[in-house]
């Protein structure tokens, strides 16, 4: 009776933590740059642990901060489609630990991997609706609570696994720019928050889930026409 040889199963995870083909592993300092704006765009990057920000510059040499990535998010995946310039830069916030992905390679795993593709398409689809949340958050919250909102988000609640309650050390210029206020706001709310015993800070901030209240009492509703 001839052995039938099983085709061992594949683990994303796994597959990410190792050097491979078209797979290299780099530790980086905090504020170091991973990648910058108007570099040929070639790879895809997972952050094993730590954290980032992406930034885009004007051509007037405005700076806005776009996005925080923590561990376990991709980035740089604009590669896959016609993108051949990063239209960012990736600064680490943190130390971290971050795996790039050649192109090439990961189509490949992509298109051999059921695995992968599952957990590669539900980040894509869970970076997909954190944009339109982000919009709604622009378009119908106070800055108040778009302030509140991102620290949760920076504290992973809401996210799978658990919270990661103390964020690393974010200055209040980064968390203002992405909120679309000024300094002086957030220093104002975040002194609220810590009066009210939702955050304590000293260097790095740690948020507490009492935080979820102020962002989910009078949420934005959105109504729908009935067909």
């Amino acid at each position: 009776m001839v052995a039938i040889k099983r085709k061992a199963s594949f683990n994303p995870k796994s597959f990410l933590a190792k050097v491979g083909e078209g797979r290299s592993i780099g530790a980086y300092r905090s504020n170091q740059i991973v990648f910058s704006q108007g570099d040929p765009a070639d790879a895809v990057f997972y952050l094993q642990n730590g954290k980032v920000k992406l930034t885009v510059v004007s051509e007037q040499g405005k700076e806005a901060v776009v996005a925080i990535h923590g561990t376990n998010e991709f980035f740089g995946e604009g590669c896959l489609t016609s993108q051949a310039r990063r239209i960012a830069t990736v600064t680490t916030l943190t130390e971290s630990v971050i795996v790039r992905l050649e192109k090439a390679a990961i189509i490949r795993v992509i298109h051999e991997e059921p695995a992968f593709s599952e957990m590669f398409i539900a980040h894509l689809l869970g970076r997909t609706l954190r944009v339109e949340s982000d919009l709604v958050d622009q378009l119908f919250n106070s800055s108040e609570k778009r302030l509140a909102r991102l620290l949760l988000l920076l504290a992973n609640f809401g996210k799978e696994g658990k919270p990661e309650p103390n964020i690393a050390k974010i200055s209040q210029e980064t968390l203002a720019e992405m909120i679309g206020t000024t300094r002086s706001r957030v220093s104002f709310f975040m002194n609220k928050f810590r009066k009210l015993g939702f955050i304590h800070y000293n260097g790095s901030i740690e948020v507490y889930s009492s935080l979820l209240n102020l962002v989910l009492h009078d949420e934005p509703h959105i109504e729908t026409e009935h067909i």
